[in-house]
């Protein structure tokens, strides 16, 4: 019954926000210099490494881990395909890891969302190779850990459950578009203005199609952890990253 009940509302949302087609992507290919595409690189790869040991921990503790890591594997892949163009070489779109950051926690969370972002690079053209490591740091790694600090803060101070997920999925969708906005304005600084004019740019140019993106996803992902926390005992379950 768990598993019907899961499939098809996993298709229906697939239905609701299966994008048509689009030129918007992550940071593109070849979009970063050299030397920026290697460094957020380096810097992603321990948080991948220790990501695989957690997932490896979370799988061997609950019997239904393999299905939960399977729809947040999908959650992710249809929400982070739904692209809308923003700025010159990236776009806007949801990401769907806080729902796999609540299950699985960050680290694991980065394994799933750096899966996700090699099977787009290499089937859709949605991001690319070149630019893994920094698409891996926006969204696999800054949102998930932002998103679980929400969920951990706000999970223990008595709020409804239901406005603490909306919120730890919405302002981790937020926190990708904020450093994806600095990897940009590092990689492209503004000769007037600087810094500081080039990240106003980016953020305010991010944040048209950002904030009701941010707000869908809050949504979408308190439908899903609702439904799931419903027919299953997730609530109880050992893999609930709080």
């Amino acid at each position: 019954m768990l598993r019907k009940t899961i499939f098809a509302a996993f298709v229906g949302l697939m239905l609701l926000v299966t994008p048509g087609v689009s030129h918007g992507m992550h940071i593109m290919e070849g979009f970063l210099p050299l030397k920026h595409a290697l460094f957020w690189g380096a810097i992603s790869l321990p948080f991948f490494i220790g990501g695989v040991f957690s997932l490896k921990r979370s799988l061997k503790k609950d019997d239904n881990a393999k299905l939960y890591l399977g729809l947040a594997g999908g959650f992710v892949f249809v929400l982070s395909a739904l692209k809308i163009p923003s700025i010159t070489g990236s776009c806007s779109h949801p990401t769907g890891v806080g729902l796999s950051t609540i299950i699985f926690g960050p680290l694991a969370t980065t394994v799933i969302g750096t899966i996700v972002l090699l099977f787009q690079a290499i089937l859709l053209a949605h991001g690319g190779l070149t630019t893994l490591g920094a698409n891996m740091f926006s969204m696999a790694i800054a949102g998930p850990f932002v998103s679980f600090g929400i969920f951990r803060l706000l999970g223990k101070s008595g709020v409804k459950q239901s406005y603490v997920v909306f919120l730890a999925a919405s302002l981790g969708n937020l926190s990708t578009y904020m450093v994806t906005a600095l990897q940009l304005t590092l990689a492209f600084p503004e000769g007037v203005g600087g810094f500081g004019g080039a990240l106003a740019k980016f953020m305010s140019i991010f944040a048209v199609t950002q904030i009701p993106l941010a707000v869908i996803e809050g949504i979408l992902t308190v439908m899903v952890y609702s439904m799931i926390a419903e027919y299953s005992s997730l609530k109880g379950s050992s893999l609930m990253a709080h």
